[in-house]
């Protein structure tokens, strides 16, 4: 007979690492240096009604690490322009199309509303895409595939 796994839940407030408004992770002695624990982290992102957190299994139980983040802990890590559009890859590998009206832009950082989450892109992939982007008098438009939207300016991320 199987056992059952245990859930065991941490929360933000006893989690010992932390992402910062760059998609960094961090704990106590600085920024994480290992690229292969910085990618395993980046894969086991998950979210739910209370927020983004990691999950692992290990022996008879699972661990879900609720972590504190600013603003968002998506990030925009590629993007490939395809004919019918462009496909954008996650830090968590998940991949998504563009869709242009979700763009919005705040202290000179791009970022996307996809459904109620903010995704901001990295600066590496801002300017993969930047000579899409044109600034008019202070207004900004994205243009791509002969049409044009307005890239929004926000005060605040929202959530």
């Amino acid at each position: 007979m199987a056992e059952e796994l245990k859930e065991v839940i941490i929360s933000k407030e006893d989690a010992v690492f932390w992402m910062d408004n760059r998609g960094r992770w961090h704990n106590e002695h600085g920024p994480f240096q290992n690229k292969k624990v910085i990618d395993y982290f980046y894969t086991c992102i998950r979210r739910d009604e209370n927020g983004f957190y990691l999950t692992q299994a290990r022996d008879d139980i699972i661990e879900k690490v609720y972590f504190p983040y600013e603003e968002t802990a998506l990030f925009v890590f590629d993007v490939r322009r395809e004919s019918n559009g462009m496909v954008l890859v996650l830090n968590t590998g998940e991949e998504i199309a563009l869709d242009p009206a979700g763009l919005c832009i705040r202290e000179d950082v791009l970022a996307l509303m996809h459904d109620d989450t903010l995704i901001k892109f990295t600066d590496r992939t801002m300017m993969k895409i930047a000579d899409l982007i044109e600034e008019r008098e202070g207004c900004y438009s994205f243009k791509w595939g002969g049409r044009e939207w307005p890239v929004r300016e926000l005060d605040v991320y929202p959530g």
